[in-house]
Parts: C-alpha cells; sequence; structure tokens
C-alpha cells in the first residue's frame, strides 16, 4: 500500500488526506439527481484529489445501509438519505459521526456551523440540498390548470388517475392540507388518532385512482405517458422533465413539503477518510452553487445562493424554480424530521395495512 498523500486545492483550501489510488463509493437516488452530483461533485473531486468515485444508486439509499451496516459487510462509503433516516441510523448508531468543524468556511471566512441552513449540520450528516415534494401535471391532459393541493384530490373536477408515492410521509401530510388543515397545524394533527384517521379519510375519496411509486424517476414518465393527470413528485425531477426534456409538466407549490437530503459515512465504511474527504469537498459553497445549475433543489449553505445563476443550458434562470423561492413558499410545510424519526415505523405499518384493505 502507498505512503498517504496530502493534496491540497487551491480552489477550497482543504487538505485532502488520500491514497494515490484510492476511490469512494458513493450511493444516491438515481436519475437526474445523481447526474446533478456527478457533475457537480464526482468529476471535480476526482480531478482534485486522484480518488475516483464509484457511483451506485438506489430507491432509497437508507435502506441498504442498514442491511449493510447490520450485515457486518459494508461496500458504500458515503449515501445519499433524508433527514429523518440520518437521523435515525445515527441514534441506531449505524453511522459514523462527522466533525463538522473540519468542513469548510464559507468564501468570507464563516465557518460551516454558522453558514448552512438550521438543521442541516448533525452528528452523523451534512446536509446538502434543500427539495421538496411537490405535485405536478402534464399541460396536455388537463384541459383545466389545477393550483392548489385541494384540486389534487377533486376528481370530480379533475378526473384522472394520481400518482402517489408509496410511503405515509409526505403523503398523510398532503392529505391533511387538501382537506383544509393549515400547514402549521398539520403535525399537532397527526400526533392524535383522530388526525391520522382524519388523513386516511381523505385518502380513501381517491383511493381506487392512485397509481403507486417508489422510485424518483417514475412520476415524470407517468405524467408523460399520460398513466396519470397528476402526480405527487420530487421537484427536481419534474423541472429536469419539463425543462431539460421539454416534456409539457408544471408544478403546483401549494402544499409543497420541504426537506433535507444529507451525507452520510455508514459505520465501518471501508474508506472511511476517502469518504470524509468527499463530503468536505462537495459541500463547501462553490459546490453546492454549481449542483444547483444542474437541477433544481436549494442549497444547504448560505453562502452558496447568491452563486445560483442559470441551468446548465444557458438560459433558464434557476431561482423561481426552487423550493425556496419566496413565491413557492406561501402555503408550505416544513417537514418534521423529529415526528418521523418517532413515528415512522407506527404510521408506515397503519399505511401498509390501508393499502391491503
Amino acid at each position: 500500500m502507498k505512503k498517504t498523500l496530502i493534496l491540497t486545492t487551491a480552489l477550497t483550501g482543504i487538505a485532502f488526506a488520500a491514497q494515490a489510488e484510492g476511490e469512494v463509493t458513493v450511493m444516491s437516488w438515481g436519475g437526474a439527481y445523481t447526474k446533478s452530483q456527478v457533475e457537480a461533485y464526482h468529476k471535480p473531486f476526482t480531478a482534485e484529489t486522484g480518488i475516483s468515485v464509484n457511483s451506485v444508486d438506489s430507491d432509497n439509499p437508507a435502506t441498504p445501509i442498514k442491511a449493510q451496516v447490520e450485515a457486518g459487510n459494508v461496500t458504500v462509503d458515503v449515501a445519499d438519505v433524508e433527514f429523518s433516516d440520518a437521523v435515525r441510523l445515527c441514534d441506531e448508531g449505524l453511522l459514523e459521526e462527522i466533525d463538522t468543524a473540519a468542513l469548510p468556511a464559507a468564501p468570507d471566512g464563516t465557518p460551516a456551523a454558522d453558514d448552512f441552513i438550521e438543521g442541516a449540520l448533525q452528528d452523523c450528516a451534512v446536509a446538502n440540498i434543500v427539495w421538496s415534494t411537490v405535485f405536478a401535471y402534464n399541460k396536455d391532459n388537463n384541459p383545466t390548470a389545477p393550483d392548489s393541493i385541494d384540486d389534487f384530490f377533486n376528481t370530480a373536477d379533475f378526473p384522472g388517475k394520481r400518482g402517489l408515492r408509496k410511503s405515509a410521509k409526505a403523503t398523510l401530510e398532503m392529505a391533511l392540507m387538501a382537506d383544509g388543515v393549515p400547514a402549521g397545524e398539520v403535525y399537532d394533527l397527526l400526533e392524535t388518532d383522530e388526525g391520522v384517521d382524519r388523513a386516511f379519510a381523505k385518502l380513501d375519496t381517491i383511493k381506487d385512482d392512485i397509481v403507486w411509486w417508489e422510485a424518483g424517476a417514475q412520476p415524470p414518465q407517468l405524467l408523460a405517458d399520460g398513466e396519470v393527470s397528476m402526480s405527487t413528485a420530487y421537484n427536481g425531477r419534474i423541472f429536469n422533465a419539463a425543462v431539460a426534456e421539454g416534456q409539457p409538466l408544471e408544478v403546483v407549490w401549494d402544499g409543497q413539503i420541504l426537506d433535507f437530503d444529507l451525507f452520510v459515512i455508514p459505520k465501518g465504511a471501508p474508506n472511511k477518510e476517502a469518504a470524509l474527504d468527499f463530503i468536505k469537498f462537495s459541500t463547501d459553497t462553490q459546490r453546492l452553487a454549481d449542483q444547483a445549475s444542474w437541477i433544481s433543489y436549494g442549497p444547504a449553505r448560505k453562502s452558496s445562493g447568491a452563486l445560483v445563476g442559470v441551468f446548465n443550458d444557458g438560459k433558464t434562470e434557476m431561482a423561481p424554480h426552487m423550493p425556496t423561492a419566496a413565491a413557492n413558499l406561501e402555503n408550505a410545510l416544513v417537514n418534521n424530521f423529529e415526528f418521523w424519526v418517532d413515528r415512522d415505523a407506527e404510521l408506515n405499518e397503519r399505511f401498509n395495512a390501508w393499502l391491503a384493505q
């Protein structure tokens, strides 16, 4: 084994401890999202450090990460997971802790701890994006444009199939908002049996019209193929289909649910030091801004915002397509991460029982 080399980048001032012929395996969600990471993170990281990046995908990286660690057969070094999964896996001792003091400061010297959006840094995780679950529609198949979460559940005035993620999370919240619950009261209500019953009662009204999806690439395809008239989706996937691929799809921001995705290192990762180097590199100010030129997810650092410009087509301004744009936040719900850490298993068990009815 060759001696460790210290590679320093003039762009970020980070010292990278990496082996000359090292590699790191990064697991993400696939499709346009993984492509944005490959372009903004993987390729520049390899060019800067000489460490190759092996990119693998999963419908939900938290699931294989948990299985690998518990089996003592870890093949992934870095995984991109949702917030509640990051907290839960950390609490279960399945992730390595990350020293956030080692993360690069903002260009003006602001420490990372003060530069990241509140909640973006956790004991075992570093956020890279702010994204949202929205619903979208195909303009060619909807003569009347829906404009509220209520319309998603209104199959009388807006006929057609509905695409929904096969999961309790986001689905229950949207059901309650469509039933008239203000965004600020959703989680208080879901803490009660009455609130959960009310959410499932609302879902009952469209159950026969639901097409379930599990992978993020599915909703744009379902909409483009006309299999559904509306579908919940990750906002960046709809942006990619509409802007990069020219599909007649439109996002409705009303009732969107904001969330983080974060990088984690599974306990026992075979290339832990290279994994730390990758996370430090990929979550600096410029790298997070660069990713936003490939997909409409907001960077998790405050200093990245001013650097977000146009899409890689050279003409589409990205700011209006970000879930955090002021106009898109009028009726938005921030995912209650602690709620889902505590209630995920229970509510998904109820959800699966409802599906089977």
